[in-house]
């Protein structure tokens, strides 16, 4: 009996113990079973369930506002300072030399006169109404009054902090800066225009059309080019630094002048040969050498961007000089001073629109184009329509313009410009200002011949400018040397000067 009770306690035991096992793997595949679907309930909710939106970046400034200094990038000022003064010194003394050097003896103080009345004229003009309605919000075709007078522009420094505003096209930089780099484009322009007109246009009447033209066909075209808001601009033109906005505006606008001036006295019957093209070789040269604060600033940052505009600026203006060089060569038999100089600057102007936007390949085409294409209209062109512009301002800079901005739609790099080019567009761009400029031009001149004649007299341009408008001349009295002789009555003698040498 006892044997018989050990096994069936034994026996008990192993069944309970079975049971409890059976139990305890029963109740864990339940627990899984149960689990599984929630596993698999909260993954697939992870996998539905979208991750929380990132904080939306600040939307990007669309007027001048106030900000820290600490926010003001020292390089980036810097440059555009440089560029700055790089571009002013493109029309004093580098456009006025350059034109100087390409007129008659008779008429060089009067030219370089124009270059340097326009830097102050519109430098005034830009302070009080031009920079706002250029370079602030408004509608599509201009710009507002908030910065008449440069109101609320401002750099304020006490102790806790200094405040300065900046424009929104230029958050790294003063918007002082800004503001001068803009009217030194602004000072150019209508000083460009004063090529095709050379040697015939009241001082006066010049006066005043550049001072409405800078107000009423300049500005407006740069905000719709260059302000976000601008027609243009929100359609996707590619201007970089002012094709269309300085070259064809001022180009087309020269055209409309010497047509409506009409020709110089004695033109096609005498030879109207440049006086001193010492001068100009100077003055294209250092058109060349500011033209990088022209085309490299604008990308208004010391950065790669603006390295790679300079670059393609200098192999674009070589190539422009060596194809009008050769083109002259060919089909003139000698190539000349006056046309590789001519030539350099048509592929500054037409890598102009291009010079953000293009690689090497393209600004080498930009610039073996511009060259051939310009001295084709600064000679065949002009023949055989039979116009006198008399410095080529629309054979360069309206042509090469418009070759540069058209060019800028077939070669323009988005690793480069951020945009592919769009040659529909440019082709708008153009013809925007050509339309604009050209009536606006037309308006404009044809009111203040009205009003004022445009002309000076045929006894006046005879004689020469200088002497019939300033009052001055200029002599060569020594070789290589130009000394400026005010006129001066003979029968008022010179102080401390013996008698004959008295009068001279």
């Amino acid at each position: 009996m006892k044997k018989l009770f050990a096994r069936l306690v034994i026996t008990t035991a192993f069944a309970l113990s079975a049971l409890g096992l059976a139990g305890h793997a029963a109740t864990a595949s339940a627990e899984d079973a149960a689990s599984a679907p929630a596993a698999t309930t909260a993954a697939t909710t992870a996998a539905v369930t979208p991750p929380a939106a990132a904080p939306a970046a600040p939307a990007a400034p669309t007027a001048p506002y106030v900000t820290d200094a600490k926010n003001i990038n020292s390089g980036d000022t810097a440059w555009m300072l440089t560029s700055t003064a790089l571009v002013l010194f493109m029309t004093v003394p580098g456009l006025a030399l350059f034109y100087g050097g390409m007129v008659r003896k008779k008429n060089v103080l009067s030219t370089l006169m124009q270059s340097f009345a326009i830097t102050c004229l519109v430098t005034v003009l830009w302070v009080v109404v031009g920079y706002s309605i250029a370079f602030t919000p408004g509608n599509a075709f201009i710009g507002g009054l908030s910065r008449f007078m440069l109101h609320g522009m401002s750099y304020v420094k006490t102790d806790a902090a200094t405040t300065l505003t900046v424009s929104h096209l230029a958050t790294t930089i003063p918007e002082t800066v800004y503001m001068v780099y803009q009217m030194t484009f602004a000072i150019i322009t209508p000083a460009l225009i004063c090529g095709a007109f050379a040697e015939r246009m009241k001082f006066s009447a010049m006066l005043v059309f550049m001072a409405l033209w800078s107000l009423l066909v300049y500005a407006p075209i740069a905000h719709m080019v260059w302000e976000p808001s601008g027609w243009l601009a929100a359609a996707g033109i590619l201007d970089f630094a002012g094709g269309t906005v300085v070259h064809i505006n001022a180009g087309i606008a020269g055209l409309v002048c010497a047509l409506m001036l009409g020709k110089r006295i004695g033109f096609g019957k005498e030879p109207m040969a440049p006086h001193n093209l010492t001068l100009t070789l100077v003055g294209a040269a250092m058109l060349w050498v500011g033209w990088f604060g022209f085309n490299a600033g604008s990308a208004v940052a010391a950065d790669g961007r603006a390295g790679f505009a300079m670059a393609v600026t200098q192999i674009a203006t070589a190539a422009a000089a060596l194809g009008w060089m050769f083109a002259e060569w060919m089909t003139k038999g000698k190539p000349s001073v006056l046309g590789i100089a001519s030539g350099a600057v048509a592929g500054l102007v037409a890598i102009t629109p291009a010079s953000g936007f293009v690689g090497v390949g393209g600004s080498l085409v930009i610039g073996v184009a511009a060259g051939v294409i310009c001295f084709w209209a600064a000679t065949a062109l002009k023949h055989a329509l039979g116009y006198d512009d008399s410095l080529d301002a629309f054979g360069v800079h309206c042509v090469g313009g418009i070759v540069g901005a058209v060019l800028t739609g077939v070669f323009a790099v988005k690793d480069i410009g951020g945009a592919d080019g769009s040659v529909v567009l440019q082709l708008k761009g153009v013809a925007t200002t050509l339309i604009y400029s050209g009536i606006g031009s037309f308006v404009l001149l044809k009111l203040i011949d009205v009003t004022m004649g445009l002309r000076a007299s045929a006894d006046d341009e005879r004689e020469g400018l200088d002497i019939t408008l300033h009052g001055e001349r200029v002599d060569d009295m020594l070789s290589g040397t130009r000394i400026l002789v005010p006129e001066v009555e003979r029968s008022a003698p010179v102080p401390g000067l013996p008698g004959e040498a008295r009068n001279r």
